[in-house]
């Protein structure tokens, strides 16, 4: 005789409670182990936290130390070859299907976890039984879901087990530094995968989460929902939990003569919102300025006409140091027979400079805005004009 389990239900029943097991998980791995443990954007109340890490023990076997500091060297070393799941350096497949051994081979890293787990839990359960035994809690939850639900329950655990890493290691590790859409304009590759973040808890919005890494609120646009912030403001209406950062919202005031300190200070706070603004203000006029070029003696070999056009788009809006060798050859060569694109591409890159200048003072640099936009307004190019005219209305 097949053993059923001691709860029988129908093929439907067995689909729901599955994914309501994962999705407790998802929510454990957002709020406990990202947000609150990676980036201490909340803190919460004891008995919460102690849930979540009995959950993740449970269903996933994942140590706090572990997870958090491999995302903390992931943000650290974003896009390079240091970072320990980037698809720009080991390609989309291998993160995608191969997430779980890449975190694995990290978390045997000593120096990663020296380096980047400060912080997190080292009481005498994380050192004498979750991070000791952590494949104690999975082989327990194997045990639970066949004594409940029979062989069915194998098929449940089946699934447990490979939702986070396909999930979580997979599609926002992979995807989400891959394909979607952005708000801002940051110095990875990091992309929303979809505007409503419900799935995966609201790690779809990752090219927020990337812009304002210590925001408890992942969602940033009106259309944007992040399901994880729900239960992070009903947990905090509990009591159960207290926010300690969400990302400013972007005002604007009326427009300036003169930019000021507090223009300044709002600049930076927004920078990747300014620069994703800039590329947007001036898309429509570098697309017409590229198909007035001539052919090009510096395109690559076996690149048509219509890939190089989207590659020179594409360099106009980023650092020179993030440019290949080749990449920057070519597009000098599109600067010097493009007056407009030149002054595009210089003026871009003078306004991300004024963040990363630590050794200028805040008069310095309010001064070096106020050419910045002085300039700008200049130039006789009625986009970058009006993008200027709206620089100054930041605060």
């Amino acid at each position: 005789m097949i053993f059923d389990g001691f709860i029988d239900l129908p093929w439907w029943g067995y689909v729901v409670l599955t994914l309501i097991l994962t999705h407790i998980t998802i929510a454990s791995v957002t709020i406990y182990l990202h947000r609150c443990q990676a980036h201490r954007a909340l803190d919460l109340h004891p008995i919460i936290s102690h849930f979540f890490r009995f959950w993740l023990w449970l269903t996933t076997g994942m140590v706090t130390k572990e997870w958090a500091a491999i995302h903390r060297k992931h943000h650290a070393k974003t896009e390079t070859a240091e970072d320990p799941h980037s698809p720009q350096v080991l390609g989309l497949k291998k993160v995608l299907f191969e997430g779980a051994e890449l975190y694995s081979k990290e978390a045997s890293n000593p120096e990663t976890l020296q380096k980047y787990g400060r912080g997190t839990p080292d009481d005498w359960l994380e050192r004498h039984i979750y991070s000791k035994y952590s494949v104690l809690g999975i082989s327990l939850l194997l045990i639970i879901d066949f004594a409940l639900f029979g062989f069915i329950g194998i098929t449940v655990w089946a699934v447990q087990m490979l939702w986070i890493p396909f999930f979580a290691a997979g599609i926002i590790n992979g995807v989400a530094h891959f394909w979607g859409y952005r708000n801002f304009q940051t110095e990875d590759a990091s992309k929303n995968i979809v505007p409503w973040g419900i799935i995966i808890g609201g790690e779809e919005l990752h090219n927020n989460h990337h812009a304002y890494a210590t925001s408890a609120k992942l969602s940033s646009r009106k259309y944007e929902f992040d399901i994880g912030w729900c239960y992070i403001r009903l947990m905090e209406i509990l009591h159960l939990a207290q926010v300690k950062k969400i990302a400013p919202p972007i005002k604007m005031h009326a427009e300036k003569a003169q930019c000021d300190a507090d223009t300044l200070q709002a600049v930076i706070t927004h920078r990747y919102d300014v620069l994703a603004r800039y590329a947007k203000s001036l898309k429509k006029m570098c697309a017409d300025e590229i198909s007035k070029l001539k052919e090009l003696r510096a395109v690559p070999v076996n690149e048509s006409k219509a890939q190089l056009t989207k590659s020179i788009k594409r360099w106009l809006h980023r650092d020179a140091k993030d440019l290949h060798a080749h990449d920057l050859a070519t597009l000098d060569e599109v600067r010097s027979k493009s007056k407009v694109l030149d002054t595009v591409y210089s003026m871009r890159q003078e306004l991300s400079a004024l963040w990363q200048r630590s050794t200028a003072s805040r008069e310095q640099l309010v001064r070096q805005l106020n050419d910045w936009c002085h300039r700008a307004e200049a130039s006789g190019i009625a986009p970058l004009q009006e993008f200027s005219r709206r620089l100054r209305r930041y605060a």
